[in-house]
């Protein structure tokens, strides 16, 4: 698993980053990918709108491509696959990212949680879950959702 995620990043992204930080961006890219998966399989039906939506949001993150967020995307999925608990993804995430990173990181899950028109109980929970891990706190949580909410109202 490891070996293909350092190889896509190796032929697709690496000449973007910076060789001293290039697996560690790797890893936290990986991680904020399988977070966006996991919001697709909260409410235990992933649908077609939502794993474009986690394509899109993957390419404006991380400013990549849509065959790079797709290819991103497949890693991820395989990496929650083989986890235990989301636990070492938000870490990373927590550790690794400002505080408006965060916060960019529950907006984006919003939107993955939004992108089928219908926002189920489990979605919302696992939101104010990775919330709390990465240490975002409720009111900016909420603002999150009131964000992409407005967005997609307009």
């Amino acid at each position: 698993m490891f070996k293909n995620m350092k190889q896509f990043f190796e032929e697709r992204i690496q000449s973007v980053m910076n060789d001293e930080s290039d697996s560690e961006e790797q890893s936290l890219r990986l991680a904020t990918a399988a977070l966006m998966i996991e919001m697709t399989r909260a409410d235990d039906e992933v649908t077609d709108e939502e794993r474009q939506a986690v394509d899109g949001v993957l390419q404006e993150l991380f400013a990549i491509s849509e065959e790079e967020a797709k290819t991103l995307a497949k890693l991820a999925a395989a990496e929650v696959d083989n986890a235990a608990c989301l636990f070492d993804f938000t870490k990373m995430v927590d550790q690794s990212f400002t505080q408006p990173q965060k916060q960019r990181v529950v907006e984006m899950l919003w939107r993955v949680a939004f992108s089928d028109a219908h926002k189920d109980h489990e979605e919302e929970y696992l939101v104010r879950k990775i919330s709390d891990l990465i240490h975002v706190s409720h009111e900016n949580f909420i603002k999150a959702r009131h964000r992409v909410e407005e967005e997609l109202a307009g």
